[in-house]
């Protein structure tokens, strides 16, 4: 996993914006002003925070010894994910997606983008 692949995902769904309120090294992805990713991109190797439905991110944390409780965020909502190269490209994706997702449910529907990506 190199950081340009992740960006580059990141950054392809409808409405994202990159920032970095919480210093250089820390990559923060939101959408209508509400963060979904956040990406250690000077970790190796590279890490990803993202939001989860609690009773799936128990379930990931016990299947996958690469998703962790959320460092520095609300353990019940968040996970960390280590972008190791175990890790199947369709399964830290498809996370993305989730955690994409459920802020987009969140939101106003007039603040929620026109597309979602499959």
């Amino acid at each position: 996993m190199n950081l340009t692949t992740l960006r580059d995902f990141l950054l392809s769904l409808p409405g994202t914006q990159e920032d970095t309120p919480f210093g250089p090294e820390i990559l923060v992805y939101r959408i209508a002003g509400k963060m979904y990713a956040l990406v250690n991109w000077q970790a190796e190797p590279l890490s990803i925070n993202l939001k989860c439905e609690p009773e799936l991110a128990l379930l990931l944390r016990e299947i996958h010894p690469q998703v962790k409780p959320g460092w520095h965020m609300n353990k019940q909502h968040w996970n960390t994910v280590t972008l190791d190269s175990q890790l199947d490209e369709a399964l830290w994706q498809g996370w993305i997606l989730h955690s994409y997702e459920r802020v987009i449910a969140g939101l106003p529907k007039a603040k929620r983008p026109q597309a979602v990506k499959p």
